[in-house]
């Protein structure tokens, strides 16, 4: 059910972006300011920078499939288990990528969005709105987060509490042989309350990874379609080769940590094709609708401006709790890397150079 809403929102806000983009930027064109930064017309051949942005919808496109589908193939590859080590090096590593893309990407464009010049001084000029909003987002994640844990849990002891009635009600028949069975029934109750307590763990556990690539998956595809407009309705090649490197690389990376989680989630075979699909599609769709409204697009308008610099910061609070929270603090507090000096270690290194990696990308784009 949870991933028919998920779906649901996300589609709805592909459409709401769409709308907000589209329609105010075609209405507020005289009260743009300094558009000749903004403007589309360049002295690049029309049909080059056309096939530049078709070339990226097709690199992003195989960029993030392949990202999303690595660790969804784990069946095939065994060293890319979620039991494996290497499972653990690779989340690490995406997991530091997805938090340099909030901290060193999405949210220095969101203060720079809501501080434009092209925006009055009041409100935007005299408080951090795009802090505000970050914050506001990784609030509401964390209490999405926590709602969606507590209704499955609650259902799952319910489901549970029903089971356990039937069962009682089954040995009231057997009273009469309470006696012969008594002492063996008590041997083994250690074990079969211990198996059920193992059971309620893993399915916590199992629940927990489905919520938390739900909301990753949300927070991945808001960032994914702003930028992917941003390419589509770039009209210079060296802005597109800069876009389409660094989307490229980071829709790899965060394929990777969605995947993974998704991995760990076990969906059913056509839920984990419908989600993995939908992240690889989101930011070429942005691309495509960035072409569609290149024309009328004016990137430095305010109403673009402010809807640009909240949906970055929405991103940002998402992307930024879900790094931090649902996917480091989850396998660094593991015990299998407690024990395991060598992996710690490796993890280590490996958010480290996800992080720097993905930092290092900002000096271009």
């Amino acid at each position: 059910m949870i991933l028919i809403n998920f779906q649901s929102l996300c589609v709805y806000m592909l459409l709401s972006i769409f709308i907000i983009f589209f329609f105010p930027t075609c209405t507020v064109a005289s009260s743009s300011c300094d558009l000749s930064k903004a403007t589309n017309s360049t002295s690049d051949d029309a049909s080059e920078v056309l096939r530049y942005k078709l070339g990226s919808i097709a690199s992003v496109l195989i960029a993030g499939g392949l990202g999303v589908s690595l660790p969804l193939l784990s069946k095939k590859i065994p060293a890319l288990r979620p039991e494996k080590d290497i499972f653990f090096m690779v989340k690490a590593f995406a997991a530091g990528v997805i938090l340099a893309t909030g901290f060193v990407h999405i949210l220095p464009e969101a203060f720079e969005s809501l501080n434009s010049p092209c925006l009055s001084d009041t409100p935007w000029h005299k408080f951090p709105f795009a802090g505000l909003v970050a914050m506001v987002s990784s609030i509401g994640t964390l209490m999405v987060d926590s709602l969606a844990a507590g209704y499955y849990q609650r259902r799952h002891f319910k489901s549970k509490q029903i089971s356990g009635d039937g069962d009682e009600e089954k040995g009231d028949h057997n009273d009469e042989h309470a006696d012969h069975i008594h002492v063996h029934t008590h041997a083994t109750h250690g074990h079969a309350h211990g198996s059920a307590q193992e059971n309620s763990d893993n399915d916590e556990e199992l629940i927990r990874h489905r919520i938390i690539s739900q909301v990753l998956e949300m927070g991945i595809v808001v960032h994914s379609v702003i930028i992917g407009i941003s390419l589509g309705a770039a009209g210079s090649i060296d802005a597109i080769k800069t876009l389409l490197v660094a989307l490229s690389f980071h829709q790899f990376f965060e394929g990777m940590g969605l995947g993974g989680c998704i991995s760990q989630a076990k969906f059913k075979s056509r839920a984990t094709a419908i989600m993995a699909t939908f992240f690889s599609l989101t930011t070429p769709i942005g691309i495509a609708i960035g072409m569609g409204i290149s024309s009328v697009y004016e990137e430095k308008s305010p109403t673009s401006v402010i809807v640009e610099g909240i949906f970055n910061s929405a991103s940002a609070g998402i992307l930024i709790y879900m790094a931090l929270v649902d996917l480091l603090a989850a396998d660094f507090m593991n015990p299998k890397l407690h024990n395991n000096v060598k992996l710690h270690l490796g993890a280590n290194i490996s958010l480290l150079l996800g992080s720097a990696s993905m930092s290092l990308l900002a000096k271009w784009a």
